[in-house]
């Protein structure tokens, strides 16, 4: 099983930050929360914040765990890591992505996302639910 982390990143305003996969790549066309694989020897923590510098050229402070997600692609499985994340430095680009969106958790129904993507939009939904006293 191949670990793969992502970042929830919630600006100031409250939107979440989705990332559009480009045609051509697993999954593309889908969207996801940023991310990629953890290299051997290395923390979630440390490949999180390599990824997200690779692919967006921002610096991250990763912090809280959400809950992992067991997803089974049929040509591979993963174990799905995901963190919530605060841009610390940077300008944000897509480097790595066809585009970039800044969301509303009750938005996330307008987008196609990746399949292991929709349990952590469940958890952000019910947390931002709780937050709000609904």
């Amino acid at each position: 099983m191949l670990d793969v982390v992502c970042a929830v990143i919630e600006n100031p305003e409250g939107r979440y930050l989705a990332c559009l996969r480009p045609n051509g790549k697993h999954l593309g066309g889908l969207w996801e929360f940023p991310g990629g694989k953890v290299d051997p020897g290395e923390s979630p923590e440390r490949a999180l914040a390599r990824e997200l510098l690779e692919e967006l050229a921002v610096v991250v402070e990763v912090g809280r765990p959400l809950v992992p997600v067991i997803w089974n692609y049929g040509e591979r499985a993963i174990r799905l890591l995901p963190f919530h994340c605060k841009i610390i430095g940077g300008d944000l680009r897509a480097l790595e992505h066809q585009a970039l969106r800044w969301c509303f958790p009750k938005e996330f129904g307008d987008l196609c996302w990746a399949d292991a993507d929709v349990p952590i939009l469940r958890e952000i939904l019910a947390l931002s639910a709780n937050e709000s006293g609904n």
